[in-house]
């Protein structure tokens, strides 16, 4: 599996639609992602799901309005019901062995294991494979489908996968794959993803629907350094959360047995909503063919998170898109996208 920061050509992305994501929201949802867009086709093509040809037409008014390119915009008719294409696009490799090419991984999606609604979500992998005329290798072990978000894990390129044992490895809440174990998915991720080392993380951030998803705490930003928030405030839920992670840091090791950098990156203050707690964090990021897109949230530490990022990423600006309303729907940019490689 290519890292993300590879040349792509194109993101994938599914118009919102569901209110109940975005409480009173949903239409300035449909701005911020205009401006996703926009960025967007400043380097790549955009594959955008729509419902049907009466919300594509809307999509298509509401880019237009905010100067997107829709020359670099294709529009894909396929239902969908939650806009998290991060978690059930399609997930490219290349292909090792002859003839050497891309191909869409299609892992099963089953709501996170939370939710009824995600049948139409599930088939959207096989829809780009059609499309994009690709080979669609159904992702199994043992005859059962291995479940797997895209969120779920990060990678470097080069064989390390990323992820937290909270997500993959509980054994009651929100169980993907009952009874696996380390040694299940180590073998499943050299098989499908071509990565046989995995740095295994403990838990992820507070208010995470997900139970753990590691692109809210930790991501590779090349091939031999990550970030990884951290709080450093001790009344804060997630400080004791994220130190047992960077706990772990001395441990770590790459795919040639080399330590990684690991970098911090702040978090937010809290943002609540209705009481609850919302996954704010400026892991959740997506790095673009031109820009590095970075959610922001009207605070103090956004001006921190854009400077660390724009050292990190001398070669393509960082660009703060404002995510205090989009996090209300328990994700932000990296959940939202899903990237396409160029082709071999």
């Amino acid at each position: 599996m290519p890292a993300e920061w590879e040349p792509h050509q194109a993101t994938w992305l599914a118009w919102p639609h569901l209110s109940s994501d975005w409480p009173g929201k949903l239409d300035a949802i449909r701005w911020v992602y205009t401006e996703i867009v926009r960025k967007l086709t400043e380097g790549e093509d955009v594959y955008m799901l729509v419902r049907d040809a009466k919300e594509r037409a809307q999509a298509r008014r509401y880019l237009a309005r905010a100067g997107c390119n829709l020359a670099r915009i294709r529009f894909v008719t396929h239902a969908t019901n939650r806009s998290w294409t991060r978690d059930y696009g399609p997930i490219f490799v290349r292909c090792s062995s002859p003839p050497a090419r891309l191909a869409i991984i299609q892992f099963h999606f089953n709501g996170w294991a939370k939710y009824k609604n995600y049948r139409k979500d599930q088939a959207v992998p096989e829809t780009a494979a059609a499309i994009l005329k690709l080979p669609l290798f159904r992702a199994c072990r043992n005859h059962r489908p291995f479940v797997l978000e895209g969120g779920a894990i990060d990678v470097n390129g080069r064989g390390t996968v990323l992820t937290t044992e909270e997500c993959l490895l509980h054994p009651r809440i929100q169980v993907r794959n009952p009874g696996w174990r380390k040694a299940d998915y180590q073998q499943a991720f050299r098989s499908y993803l071509g990565a046989h080392n995995i740095l295994w993380l403990k838990n992820g951030i507070i208010g995470d629907d997900t139970h753990g998803h590691v692109d809210d705490l930790a991501r590779f930003i090349n091939p031999r350094t990550l970030v990884m928030v951290r709080e450093p405030n001790p009344r804060d839920p997630n400080h004791r959360r994220l130190e047992e992670n960077w706990d772990r840091v001395p441990d770590l090791r790459l795919e040639d047995g080399t330590k990684p950098e690991v970098i911090p990156l702040p978090m937010p203050a809290p943002l609540l909503f209705d009481g609850y707690r919302l996954p704010a964090s400026y892991a959740n990021f997506y790095i673009t063919n031109t820009a590095v897109l970075v959610p922001t949230f009207n605070d103090p530490k956004d001006r921190m998170a854009l400077g660390i990022l724009s050292d990190l990423f001398p070669d393509r600006p960082v660009v703060g898109i404002h995510a205090v309303d989009l996090v209300l729907g328990l994700g932000t940019l990296h959940c939202l996208t899903q990237q396409q490689p160029v082709g071999s």
